[in-house]
């Protein structure tokens, strides 16, 4: 099962996990990405995020059905914010279940390397002497 969706609230980590995978899945792979408080030598007060929603929706089905195909994966979710997020909040979540680790591993590493090169989604760092935008690709 595939589930993708961009969302201003916060990240509820235990409810996506919940509804994932089967009875048949000895993994469960989660990842979390959180606004974190330096960057470049920085004090970062909180981020920003932009989507163009409906293209960013298409292109994590995209990438989710892809990791699903290529990895056997019975479960595939994705939920990423936009607007602002503070400190030590999650901006994503990405969780996949499969029968063995080995696979889940290796569709979460593939699935936010190409979130990060393909989904227009923007992030903006806040500082207490102004902000910048941060590249799409790290």
């Amino acid at each position: 099962m595939i589930r993708v969706a961009i969302q201003k609230e916060p990240l509820d980590e235990s409810a996506i996990l919940k509804n994932l995978g089967t009875d048949a899945d000895g993994a469960v792979v989660a990842f979390v990405g959180r606004a974190r408080n330096f960057s470049e030598g920085k004090e970062v007060l909180y981020l920003e995020y932009e989507v163009y929603e409906s293209m960013a929706r298409s292109e994590l089905e995209k990438i989710c059905t892809t990791a699903v195909e290529r990895w056997a994966l019975s479960g595939c979710t994705v939920v990423h914010r936009y607007g602002r997020v503070g400190i030590g909040e999650a901006s994503i979540f990405i969780a996949v279940s499969s029968p063995h680790r080995k696979e889940s591993f290796a569709a979460t590493m593939f699935i936010i390397d190409t979130i990060k090169q393909t989904v227009p989604i923007w992030k903006k760092e806040y500082y207490s002497d102004g902000s910048r935008w941060i590249s799409a690709h790290p």
